[in-house]
């Protein structure tokens, strides 16, 4: 692999990882039935669920911060940079919205309408990208730009317990509100959809690390600037548990698990050490060795998504919903890994195949 492309490598395997982690909860959530949902499996099977959106928005804000640096650095006028990657963010959440449409073309006469306006990772992601124009556009040198990512990203961590508790905007339309605390039309958050408070401030921290990233001290020495990373990232996660051990408590509903900021640093900095792991498995182990399905599929990332979702909780779910043992759904998480890598290398080979314009 050539250095240019090795440096980043371990961005598509964070991004593969992702994948990997979502295709174990999500056919452990869908097909696992019975008392098999009580046991500690499932419970480490959930933990493990907690990690693929944060990656995923986390990385999407990285890339931003890498695309947005390439382009200043090619002339691009801070209004072109902003319109480039405003559209993005607006097709991204453009296909968020299609595949609600499909989700609920291939459920009729049984899923309701209202799952049509659902908010999914897709809509928060495509959000947080035009979201994050605007602030590249107003903030546009490297320092400023990473003080204010690190700002709004403590700042949707800190506003959202209340926007989901006791600064509910209930005066909005149950649709428009849901993007604020995911209240859908069950007259409470749900923790299981992604608003932008809390989703969008994982975008904002890699959107942060993303212009570290293109920094001289950082292109110069990787290494030393993932492995500070890191560390900072082990502070982030004793700071989160230091603050959910003590008294002191500023909110009036506190939700660790989904609300909290002490949770948000938790798994920010999880992450950060997820990267350093990325980093030093593709730099000195065997991720850049030969063939890599996590590579592989952090290549392709939003195809899989979308595919392997009819394959889990679709019309074409490979195992019965709510109704498996842990053997079954193993092989059946095993069977869509394997599904997926395969889509994910023919669409590989398309693109090469496609004429360049």
């Amino acid at each position: 692999m050539p250095a240019s492309d090795q440096r980043l490598a371990y961005i598509d395997w964070m991004r593969g990882l992702a994948c990997l982690l979502m295709f174990q909860w999500h056919g452990n959530e869908s097909w696992l039935g019975g008392a098999a949902r009580e046991t500690q499996w499932f419970h480490w099977a959930a933990l493990g669920g907690t990690f693929p959106a944060p990656l995923f928005l986390f990385l999407a804000g990285i890339s931003f911060g890498l695309i947005t640096h390439r382009l200043r650095s090619r002339g691009a006028s801070p209004g072109e940079i902003a319109r480039q990657t405003i559209v993005r963010g607006a097709e991204i959440f453009g296909l968020g919205l299609l595949f609600r449409v499909q989700e609920f073309a291939l459920g009729w006469r049984w899923v309701p309408w209202t799952d049509l306006l659902r908010v999914d990772v897709l809509n928060i992601i495509g959000l947080s990208i035009m979201l994050m124009g605007i602030a590249c556009y107003a903030v546009r040198s490297r320092a400023a730009s990473i003080a204010a990512a690190l700002a709004i990203a403590l700042a949707v961590a800190l506003l959202t317990p209340p926007l989901w508790s006791t600064w509910r905007p209930r005066f909005l339309p149950w649709y428009l509100e849901s993007y604020f605390d995911g209240v859908h039309t069950f007259g409470a958050p749900q923790f299981y959809l992604f608003p932008a408070f809390p989703w969008t401030g994982f975008a904002f921290a890699g959107l942060a690390v993303g212009f570290l990233l293109t920094s001289d001290w950082a292109r110069a020495k990787p290494a030393a600037m993932v492995s500070a990373l890191g560390i900072a990232g082990a502070a982030l996660v004793a700071i989160g548990l230091a603050l959910d051990a003590s008294s002191l408590h500023i909110y009036a509903s506190y939700d660790f698990w989904h609300s909290s900021p002490e949770f948000f640093l938790i798994r920010s900095g999880l992450v950060l050490f997820i990267m350093l792991f990325a980093y030093a498995w593709c730099r000195w182990g065997a991720g850049t060795l030969g063939f890599s399905p996590l590579i592989q599929l952090g290549h392709t990332s939003l195809l899989v998504y979308w595919v392997h979702i009819e394959f889990v909780y679709g019309r074409f779910s490979l195992l019965p919903k709510h109704a498996s043992s842990i053997p079954a759904v193993t092989v059946g998480i095993v069977a869509v890994f394997l599904g997926m890598l395969v889509l994910s290398l023919i669409r590989t080979h398309i693109a090469k195949k496609a004429p360049s314009s």
